[in-house]
């Protein structure tokens, strides 16, 4: 279903336009209209199904900006997810030049008192934070219209029941209230009989896809060394179309400007571009112009991008459901597709719950060398040249002089190893790039894990300080057992990808992806 179709105002169109979202996902589908109603929702879907944008385009909706007061408030379990919220309730509300404000702990709370003063029109928050504005009289909660309640679960395994019931005491009975949550233990339904009014159960089931031609594929590597690991593997991969992945969007910015300076043609895309900035790239993208798109996840959820045959994970995302969007990018329409993910040594325990997640284990690949990454861009050349002189067979007469005189002083190989050299690029001879580091996510003392919403710009900090509830096997490092040099369709090797892959056995490959129950 489109936004269009979902009765927003124009302010709301125009701002999720911007966003780049053209179809709206299960939960939004769903949620939204009852929402506008003003029926009370709990919502169940997973992290990274667009909950944001469920719960926020009908609480933006109602906002009164005639009115500076407090009428929408946002209980969420950590300061990451309380800042991500808040930025997209920005983003979203602009138009309609909606204020919000984040309050959470670790932060200036001074400087919070004063965002508070300016009368914000919603409110995102943590528990405990929260709380302690309500105890010192800067957040007054008597004039909320929409109370929201995000990733509830997590709330109460974080142990903040208490404190969320102390905060619902100080909101008017007389209100919409919206609960969103993974899962449904009994505590969440207890939350619903009491604080809710025969409210709207919308559940979002993951459902198992299968995919089997996706092949899905990890290259362990430091971060300085993935910059020149990727753009081996393009010359030796030569991917028709491809997106990279960043956390971040400086990290997107310097890789899209790297990969121009080494001779590929990239842009970037993320949230900070002006709305026509994106639009432009994604139609470079699309009619093939551009080779390699850039792209926060931003680019991962909402857009409708095909024809894409490789994603490359360069940063290996901080949410495990983030994966499957980005990896959802290509292997489509029957046609095979190609996931490479880059992981840090201490990242290692991400990518395991990301194969928990898919029920799918990654394949290890080696680096290539530059000798290999060198030979692949050869086979490229060769395959070029062959094609453009099948099409330019009948229109060489009128250079055939000149080569004459050519051929009089030089050798064909030596003629023939210059349009090589010409046309091939030498990794040898790549001009340097640097890329920032990023902080890698942050592990756990049983071996790494998602701490979920830790690693926001690169590195935050885990979710209720250490207190998060899952636990995460030791890394195990299968990269050495790898003695294969398969690096994922070698195009010189085959004119027919797709048939070869067609061609192969299955592999079973599981996706869970969000459908309506």
């Amino acid at each position: 279903m489109k936004f269009k179709e979902l009765n927003l105002s124009p302010e709301l169109l125009i701002a999720v336009e911007r966003a780049g979202f053209e179809e709206a996902t299960p939960i939004q589908e769903q949620t939204i209209p009852l929402a506008l109603e003003g029926k009370d929702v709990i919502g169940q879907a997973q992290t990274g199904t667009g909950k944001t944008a469920a719960f926020g385009l009908p609480m933006l909706a109602k906002i009164d900006t005639t009115k500076t007061m407090l009428q929408g408030l946002v209980i969420a379990p950590t300061r990451e997810l309380a800042i991500q919220t808040q930025e997209e309730l920005f983003r979203l509300g602009r138009d309609k030049k909606i204020r919000v404000q984040a309050v959470y702990g670790g932060a200036d709370i001074g400087r919070q008192i004063r965002g508070l003063k300016d009368r914000p029109h919603i409110v995102v928050g943590t528990p405990g934070r929260m709380l302690d504005h309500i105890n010192r009289h800067t957040l007054k909660l008597e004039t909320v219209e929409t109370l929201v309640l995000d990733e509830a679960d997590e709330m109460l395994n974080m142990g903040f029941l208490e404190d969320i019931e102390k905060i619902i005491s100080k909101v008017p009975a007389e209100r919409q209230t919206l609960l969103f949550s993974a899962t449904m233990p009994d505590a969440i339904k207890k939350i619903g009989v009491k604080f809710m009014k025969d409210p709207e159960h919308v559940k979002i089931k993951t459902k198992e896809m299968t995919a089997d031609l996706i092949d899905q594929y990890y290259v362990r590597a430091k971060d300085y060394e993935k910059f020149d690991v990727m753009t081996r593997l393009f010359d030796v991969q030569t991917p028709d179309l491809a997106i990279v992945f960043g956390r971040t969007k400086r990290r997107v910015d310097e890789l899209a400007r790297g990969l121009e300076a080494r001779g590929y043609k990239a842009e970037g895309i993320h949230g900070d571009l002006s709305q026509q900035k994106r639009m432009s790239v994604l139609r470079s993208f699309k009619r093939g112009d551009l080779d390699i798109l850039v792209a926060t996840d931003v680019a991962a959820r909402g857009l409708d991008i095909s024809g894409v045959t490789h994603v490359y994970n360069y940063d290996i995302p901080q949410d495990p459901e983030s994966y499957v969007h980005r990896i959802g990018r290509t292997g489509r329409a029957g046609k095979g597709g190609m996931s490479v993910t880059f992981v840090t040594p201490n990242e290692m325990g991400y990518l395991h719950v990301i194969e928990n997640l898919t029920k799918k284990r990654m394949n290890p690949m080696r680096p290539p060398t530059e000798k290999e990454a060198f030979k692949g861009q050869l086979g490229a050349a060769m395959e070029q040249i062959q094609s453009q002189m099948e099409e330019n067979s009948d229109s060489l007469e009128k250079y055939n002089e000149s080569a004459k005189e050519l051929l009089a002083t030089y050798s064909p190989e030596e003629l023939a190893a210059l349009l090589l050299k010409t046309t091939a690029k030498d990794p040898s001879d790549a001009v340097p790039v640097k890329i920032t580091p990023e902080r890698p996510l942050p592990s756990n003392k049983k071996g790494g894990g998602f701490n979920r919403g830790g690693g926001k710009r690169g590195g935050g900090s885990n979710r209720g300080g250490g207190r998060g509830k899952d636990n995460y096997r030791k890394d195990r490092d299968r990269n050495s057992s790898n003695k294969n040099k398969n690096y994922g369709g070698n195009k010189q090797r085959s004119n027919n990808k797709s048939t070869n892959r067609n061609n192969d056995k299955k592999r079973g490959f599981v996706i869970r992806t969000n459908t309506n129950d």
